[in-house]
């Protein structure tokens, strides 16, 4: 932290898909770091807590890093701090995390939790630990109600939906539609060959990728952090496919998008994010590549109307 940091209003979370929930739980924070006058900060952990306890239950990432802080940025933080979340880390009671890094690191005023928050060593500490370590040293905790669509709004019940599918219920949680990111590739050109050039996205390990089948989406050059954005990051409407393409036998399973109408692109080796709208259908296997190439265009179709539709 720099010297002269003086106090502020702290957030803290994972923050994975910064959905309403957390940008609810953001806002708070932000509103009373204005009026009380100080710089508000986020609090969130690379990795996941869950792969450095549970090695191995890593659950699928909404966001990858960057765009998270992105994201939590855009809510009007002063500041996020990404920690690096270790076992020893991990070992940290309720009172040595909140004076290490709450008080110590960013002489925390107020703090700003999610009414279900845990912290410290096994998740022994709650929002009443929170509160009467606030006491302590000098700083209010307040806990922030879950927001809730009939079920609460919560990273699980994301990805959850996401593995049905349900693209609708995801962007309503989310409050946008749900993205993958990744590096264009080389496949196997298929998409080409039949008229519809794709992006074969290659995304990082962990990353929560929707149910196979077709959608109407987008397609984005976005920067890496090292390089600008490809195109000047224009987006453009897609039609998105992911599974391992029944009808051609022994293909990995892929994400891959067409920028509809568009076969002047050249993407490999680009970093990309590919927006989820709908879901048009589930995968099929065709007996014919003449019908694969006849559906195509009726998806093709169909992600044009919808993208066109999109607010």
């Amino acid at each position: 932290m720099p010297e002269d940091w003086g106090r502020s209003v702290v957030t803290i979370g994972v923050f994975d898909g910064v959905h309403r929930g957390h940008q609810q739980m953001v806002a708070r924070a932000v509103a009373l770091a204005g009026r009380l006058g100080l710089p508000s900060v986020v609090v969130t952990f690379d990795p996941h807590p869950e792969e450095v306890v549970r090695p191995g239950t890593h659950p699928p990432r909404l966001t990858t890093a960057r765009h998270r802080t992105e994201l939590l940025a855009g809510l009007g933080v002063d500041a996020v701090c990404v920690l690096p979340f270790t076992l020893d880390f991990s070992h940290m009671s309720p009172d040595e995390f909140v004076q290490t890094v709450l008080v110590d690191r960013l002489h925390a005023a107020g703090v700003v939790v999610g009414e279900n928050f845990r912290f410290g060593h096994k998740a022994s500490g709650d929002v009443e630990t929170l509160q009467t370590l606030g006491e302590k040293y000098d700083f209010v905790a307040e806990a922030v109600p879950l927001v809730s669509n009939g079920d609460a709004i919560s990273s699980t019940l994301i990805r959850e939906r996401l593995a049905a599918g349900d693209m609708e219920a995801v962007a309503l949680a989310l409050g946008r539609p749900h993205r993958v990111e990744g590096v264009v590739v080389r496949g196997y050109q298929r998409g080409r060959q039949l008229g519809f050039p794709t992006a074969n996205v290659e995304s990082p390990e962990h990353t929560a990728i929707p149910a196979d089948g077709v959608y109407a989406g987008w397609l984005q050059g976005v920067s890496n952090g090292n390089l600008p954005a490809v195109y000047g990051g224009e987006r453009w409407p897609a039609a998105i496919s992911v599974g391992t393409n029944p009808t051609f036998e022994g293909v990995p399973r892929t994400v891959e998008a067409y920028a509809l109408d568009r076969d002047d692109l050249d993407l490999y080796g680009a970093h990309v994010a590919v927006d989820f709208g709908r879901r048009l259908r589930a995968n099929l296997r065709f007996d014919s590549i003449e019908a694969l190439i006849e559906q195509m265009h009726a998806d093709v179709d169909e992600a044009r109307r919808i993208t066109r539709e999109a607010p």
